[in-house]
């Protein structure tokens, strides 16, 4: 057998050469995908959530899902108003807001909630706290600043409406890291055959809220879908506690659905790779 050997000359180098300058340009592509260019993109992520037993009145309903603004008026202004027209565009039934509007402090929920109250539906928008919101406001501050914008906050309590003629409960938690959820009182008076619409910031409670009752949908937020994603394969390499067993997308538990939004601000450095920042649109279907 005859040994070959890798070209020593100068046709190898060249081709040593180019592999290295095509490799120092894809991770610069990449840097400045991460850092400057998804971070300002806004993907609309239109779903079906298939339900069982759905009453005619709430097929075709269509829920947008938006969390973990994180915002910062000097960079987030111009994404925050594209998100706004985005929704208006998609000429929702209902919004849920699903927690983290601030970061460290609550001085930045006005300019923030100035932008918000633009937003328009066909049954209203609701919203419940995150845990970077209760760490850093504290509830009362947020539900009168949102309830002062016409936007209800749900802290462990529900609001009931009928849409098309059929029920549908939107029922919110508080804040599950260090917070006080309670998802008794955060169903009271509910009748069983009430569908559930559950707005809780931290994915995992998802366990904690199908265990008590068929939720019919669940929306959290709190994962940033890992923020920064290994593509193709979709993988997140970064956790978060309460967020570690539903991390994106859609899931179910027998009757119960959820969905985890990949969220629209970042925490930390202002970075997303293969997970720009999301508006989920989903859409009730009868399984």
């Amino acid at each position: 057998m005859k040994l070959v050997l890798p070209p020593t000359g100068p046709f190898g180098a060249l081709s040593r050469r180019r592999a290295l300058r095509l490799l120092a340009g894809g991770t610069a592509a990449a840097f400045t995908n991460a850092f400057w260019i998804e971070p300002r993109l806004l993907w609309v992520n239109r779903h079906d959530i298939a339900c069982r037993n759905l009453s005619p009145g709430l097929e075709g309903l269509r829920v947008g899902v938006l969390a973990d603004f994180h915002f910062r008026p000097d960079k987030d202004d111009e994404l925050v108003e594209k998100v706004v027209a985005r929704v208006n565009a998609e000429n929702l039934d209902l919004l849920a807001l699903v927690g983290d509007y601030v970061t460290h402090s609550g001085e930045v929920l006005a300019p923030l909630l100035r932008i918000l109250e633009r937003v328009q539906t066909r049954h209203g928008v609701f919203a419940v706290m995150g845990n970077h919101d209760g760490w850093h406001s504290g509830r009362e501050f947020m539900r009168r600043s949102f309830e002062k914008a016409g936007i209800p906050f749900l802290i462990n309590r529900n609001s009931q409406l009928r849409i098309n003629g059929d029920p549908l409960a939107v029922a919110g938690t508080d804040f599950v890291w260090l917070g006080k959820p309670d998802p008794a009182a955060t169903l009271k008076g509910i009748a069983p055959a009430t569908p559930v619409l559950a707005l809780v910031h931290e994915p995992d409670y998802f366990d904690v809220m199908s265990a008590r009752r068929d939720i019919l949908l669940q929306v959290s937020g709190h994962t940033h879908g890992g923020q920064c994603r290994v593509p193709l394969v979709g993988y997140a390499p970064a956790k978060v506690d309460f967020g570690r067993k539903y991390i994106r997308g859609p899931y179910t538990r027998g009757d119960s659905n959820l969905f985890v939004t990949s969220g629209v601000g970042t925490v930390g450095l202002r970075v997303r790779f293969a997970c720009p920042p999301e508006l989920a649109v989903l859409t009730y279907r009868r399984a």
